[in-house]
């Protein structure tokens, strides 16, 4: 049976996004990023190409490793400026109907009650289509911006992270019954107070006595999204992760990177496809190879290489304006560089020895995953090789221009793989997860948030304090009509 692959669009609510310099190009919509209608019409693109979803990154903070400053981001347009990604969910969920919504944003910065709120608010509205994508922070900018000295060593984030999943479980799984909500118009009760409970979170860093604000929206819990690569994040992303991101450029680092998560799913007793993976990928498509080829030559064109390194030297904590262009990429001191690069060498059939100028070339398009260029069913032998030998179960597209990269995969790539059985022909139905999973719209009994529930193995109901009125007794016994 020919495996089915899934597919997100990878963007940003800014310019660009990870191809910087083709905001330049003729054909380039990303500076649109400030219109809504930029994002509707894009919205109605994914869900014409049947895409899981639009996966929005964010950071809160500015690249200044680089040249020790911001100004090559701030000149380069490297996701800056940049605007909030949750305010563009309900437009784009009214012009559509299937496409989800992974949202980033960060747990290091904003307490956990309000944000379980706008979540909810948002899987209202979508009538159940958002994700979260938990990330931790890693911009030193952003700590410093928050009255911090630098971010947290990374353990520690997790650390941090873990709790405030925790209060957001408690928060959507263990404050509101099913039937809290009875709307008795005859009797004047719209939600029963002995169906909504406490959740009396006390813990190192925060404090949550109350109740959630929203009544259950249709998952509940958001579907997590997760990127962690290290180990402490893939273990972070084993216990609560429901699609997790990678970012391998080959098919080799990727078959060691989805075996360790499959593995740390078990160990965190989960199935080990609990969880979606989807590599990061960028695809040039056309009618014909060469036509694809020329495209992509058209595109390099536009790239700017300064505007690359500065992304490599954020994600790497490595400034590379330290080095020339034509320096060896070994004069380079960093572990984490090297490691890197290494990377990138075994994608190169050459396998020569590479320069900082190198990583400029490759970090023009769609950031440090993998290129794939041809026609449409080139691109679609790649993604099932891909598929097929590394287990994958999906991936995270990013583009050179927005919309024509996506609108070049609907075209020549999607009726591909529909017609060879290996892309959904139609959406199923109901929520994001139960579009990923086919298992309903709540979170599955086995993964960490489910203990939280009321009657689950963490749960904590709480006695409302005695400043609260009771119910009566009226309320109490009459029944309750599910939702």
């Amino acid at each position: 049976m020919t495996r089915s692959i899934r597919f997100n669009a990878f963007d940003m609510n800014c310019v660009a996004h990870q191809s910087p310099g083709l905001w330049r190009h003729p054909q380039d919509r990303s500076a649109r990023y400030k219109d809504l209608e930029y994002w509707t019409e894009l919205a109605k693109i994914l869900e014409r190409g049947r895409f899981d979803g639009l996966f929005i990154a964010d950071v809160l903070g500015t690249y200044d490793i680089y040249g020790a400053s911001d100004e090559a981001a701030i000149r380069q347009a490297a996701q800056i400026p940049v605007n909030d990604p949750l305010l563009l969910v309900s437009a784009m969920a009214l012009v559509t109907e299937h496409l989800g919504f992974g949202i980033t944003t960060g747990t290091g910065f904003e307490h956990p009650y309000p944000f379980a709120r706008r979540i909810s608010t948002l899987d209202h509205l979508t009538k159940g289509r958002v994700g979260w994508n938990v990330v931790t922070g890693y911009l030193p900018a952003a700590a410093r911006n928050m009255g911090q000295t630098d971010q947290p060593a990374h353990d520690a984030r997790y650390d941090h992270a873990d709790e405030y999943l925790e209060v957001l479980y408690k928060l959507w799984e263990g404050s509101w019954e099913d039937d809290a909500v009875v709307r008795d118009k005859e009797r004047g009760v719209f939600t029963d107070p002995e169906k909504v409970h406490h959740i009396g979170h006390e813990g190192r860093h925060f404090s949550v006595p109350g109740i959630h604000l929203s009544e259950p929206s249709p998952q509940r819990t958001p579907v997590i999204f997760q990127a962690g690569a290290s180990p402490r994040g893939v273990r972070f992303a084993a216990e609560n992760a429901e699609a997790i991101f990678t970012a391998a450029p080959t098919k080799a680092i990727l078959r060691e990177t989805v075996d360790t998560i499959r593995r740390e799913l078990e160990l965190a007793g989960r199935n080990p496809y609990a969880a979606k993976i989807f590599n990061l990928t960028t695809v040039i498509t056309a009618d014909t190879d060469e036509e694809a080829r020329a495209k992509q030559a058209e595109l390099l064109s536009y790239g700017d290489p300064e505007g690359a390194l500065v992304f490599m030297s954020g994600w790497m904590g490595v400034d590379l304006a330290k080095y020339g262009l034509d320096e060896p990429i070994g004069n380079v001191n960093s572990n984490a560089i090297l490691s890197a690069v290494k990377a990138f060498q075994s994608a190169d059939p050459d396998g020569g020895e590479w320069a900082v100028e190198d990583i400029a070339t490759w970090g023009k398009i769609g950031g440090i995953g993998p290129l794939i260029v041809g026609s449409g069913t080139h691109v679609a032998d790649v993604l099932q090789e891909w598929v097929a030998e590394t287990d994958v179960d999906g991936f995270n597209l990013a583009y050179a221009i927005s919309p024509g990269t996506f609108v070049d995969f609907v075209d020549h790539v999607v009726p591909v793989l529909t017609q060879r059985g290996a892309y959904q022909a139609e959406y199923a139905p109901g929520s994001l997860r139960n579009k990923l999973f086919g298992r309903g719209d709540r979170l599955p009994d086995e993964h960490r948030g489910a203990s939280y529930r009321i009657g689950g193995s963490r749960s904590t109901v709480i006695d409302r304090p005695s400043t609260v009125p009771s119910s009566s007794s009226s309320v109490a016994s009459q029944p309750t009509a599910n939702r």
